[in-house]
């Protein structure tokens, strides 16, 4: 309006109406040119079903790249030699506070990470120079206490994002925009989603959180094209189905938990998938006497029909909070000089799992190879040597009204971050948190839709005696079922997602002193450090640009990572004071 003015005694009348005009076509009419489409972009490679059952060495097209769950990299120009000279390449703020947990993914050199807040960010990943930037707002009243996203989905030129509320997005890869959204489950009844989703067979598969809101967990798939819902299978089986004889009598089942915290592994061959369910609802195994199937499990679905085709439950009637959140992961292994076509399981009730695939029951069950415990464990006496189902001490169990200490704690041996396998060593490599116990009391609570339903009272338990650390890594030789080293982290619990590289290397992050760390594969000898600037939950994952591997990560520390550092802070006062929290994403490259 000043600048008008400001005109008047220069210009006519016919040009002061000549430029109302324009400002009113501006302003209400036609929108500007957009900008020009980034030449990364225009040149986007569709990500076809062949990609991504065979990505090409310098792509990552999904959270663990390959369908199988590896978390492995083939690209091995980083190496053991080289790795020290890794230097920062360029960095970027999300925007965003809280926990970030998601893999970014590559295609061609564009970059997508997702947020907490419902944010996905496309970002050239050469220069780091971001291409366009999606924001969900979040209802008013929304309810997701676990605030994060643990990634996205690519397939043909869409970006598949599932929404903390509950809602699953189909994104334009090339402009951000808005294709189709679907709402998966009624938040307001304590259903979210945490997870990234599954793409196979032309579905869009997802799991639902919210089992401390006493939800029937399940997965469901959606049509890729249409956003249609095509199946939705139930973690916790209704009256007459199979598995419903494990629960109590009644309408307990319809709130019993079993939530799907992270997105599953998938055997392209067989065409199912395999996903880790959570504990039940609620959380004191008194109030539901029975094995309750499927909570503590991995469950193995037809990607086709939704039909379950089999099922492992690592521990029954579960009373500690010891969710299996993760999915097994596919890798044929050697037993007795035959070739197990294998699932291998960290779990959060501290055993490693070998279960065999190929081979399930009368019963469904998947059959038991082996089982250890890969940190200190009290709770289970031993393990039937036919079935792996475990003799529990009643003794550290809790229930109503009784209390009871049990290592590990509520946050498990293994919590969320995934495992990585390398083929090259034949050794997985586990993020573990060891000689931190916990407690439990029961109480009675009653369902009230979208509130609270766990009826536990927690706490802390001492440590072991002579436990002298908390976070570990750890290298097992998938072929003997030993492990091979351990690195202890003398003053830091262990967050970190796991990354193994044909280099030879091992990237993770995890420690409350905000760094990755690239270890020897093959040793365990730690070759590089480097501080970003938060904590590191996110798995790493790696790519190439014109011949040349880079290294890529999101940092952001928070959501349990904080609670378990407040916990050792408690038992040690001033030792582990909190870290700094901020999103961001970091490459890294040789110089």
């Amino acid at each position: 309006m000043l600048k008008l003015k400001t005109l008047l005694p220069v210009v006519g009348a016919v040009a002061l109406a000549s430029i109302s005009i324009a400002l009113f076509a501006q302003g209400r009419g036609a929108a500007p040119p957009p900008p020009p489409t980034p030449a990364v972009l225009q040149n986007y490679a569709p990500v076809t079903a062949e990609r991504l059952k065979n990505p090409e060495a310098g792509n990552w097209l999904m959270i663990r790249r390959t369908y199988d769950g590896w978390g492995y990299s083939p690209l091995d120009q980083i190496t053991p030699a080289n790795v020290a000279r890794l230097k920062p390449v360029w960095s970027f703020a999300t925007g965003e506070p809280k926990v970030h947990e998601a893999a970014p993914l590559i295609n061609n050199g564009v970059m997508f990470v997702s947020t907490p807040n419902n944010q996905v960010i496309a970002i050239d990943a050469k220069s780091g120079n971001v291409l366009w930037r999606y924001r969900r707002p979040r209802p008013t009243g929304a309810n997701v206490p676990h605030d994060t996203s643990r990634g996205v989905a690519l397939l043909g030129d869409r970006v598949y994002f599932a929404a903390g509320e509950a809602v699953l997005v189909a994104l334009d890869a090339k402009t951000g925009r808005e294709v189709w959204t679907t709402t998966v489950a009624d938040n307001k009844s304590g259903y979210y989603i945490s997870l990234a989703p599954l793409i196979a067979d032309g579905k869009v598969m997802v799991g639902a959180s919210g089992g401390e809101y006493g939800i029937r967990g399940f997965v469901a798939a959606f049509d890729a094209q249409s956003g249609k819902e095509q199946w939705r299978t139930f973690t916790i089986p209704a009256p007459g189905e199979p598995g419903s004889e494990t629960w109590p009598k009644g309408d307990q089942w319809k709130n019993g938990g079993g939530s799907v915290w992270v997105t599953g592994n998938y055997d392209s061959a067989t065409n199912i998938s395999y996903w880790g369910v959570g504990n039940g609802g609620p959380w004191m195994g008194d109030q539901r006497p029975g094995d309750n199937l499927y909570t503590s499990s991995t469950m193995a679905i037809d990607v086709a029909t939704g039909a379950i085709k089999g099922h492992y439950q690592y521990h029954q009637n579960d009373s500690w909070d010891w969710d299996e959140v993760s999915p097994p992961i596919l890798v044929d292994f050697q037993r007795n000089g035959r070739t197990v076509k294998g699932l291998i399981d960290v779990a959060r009730d501290g055993y490693l799992w070998f279960i065999d695939r190929s081979v399930v029951g009368r019963d469904g069950r998947l059959k038991f190879v082996e089982g250890k415990p890969f940190v200190t464990q009290n709770v289970f006496k031993k393990l039937d040597p036919e079935t792996g189902k475990p003799e529990i001490d009643q003794d550290h169990k809790p229930g109503t009204g009784k209390h009871a200490e049990f290592c590990p704690g509520l946050h498990g041996g293994k919590n969320w971050p995934p495992i990585a396998f390398s083929p090259k060593t034949r050794m997985i490599y586990v993020p573990a948190n060891n000689n931190i116990c916990g407690s439990s009391t029961g109480t009675m609570v009653a369902y009230v839709a979208g509130r609270a339903y766990t009826g536990v009272q927690m706490g802390g338990a001492p440590s072991p005696a002579g436990a002298n650390h908390f976070g570990e890594v750890q290298a097992w030789n998938v072929d003997t079922g030993q492990r091979v080293w351990t690195h202890e982290y003398a003053t830091s619990p262990n967050w970190g997602a796991m990354l193994a590289t044909a280099g030879g290397l091992v990237f993770t992050g995890g420690t409350n002193d905000r760094k990755i760390h690239a270890f020897d594969a093959a040793s365990g000898k730690v070759l590089w450090e480097f501080p970003t600037s938060s904590g590191i939950l996110a798995p790493p994952t790696s790519f190439s640009i014109d011949g040349k591997q880079y290294l890529a990560v999101l940092s952001g520390w928070g959501g349990d990572s904080r609670g378990m550092q407040a916990t050792l802070n408690g038992m040690f006062p001033g030792q582990y004071p909190e870290v700094p929290e901020g999103g961001s994403v970091w490459v890294f490259a040789v110089e």
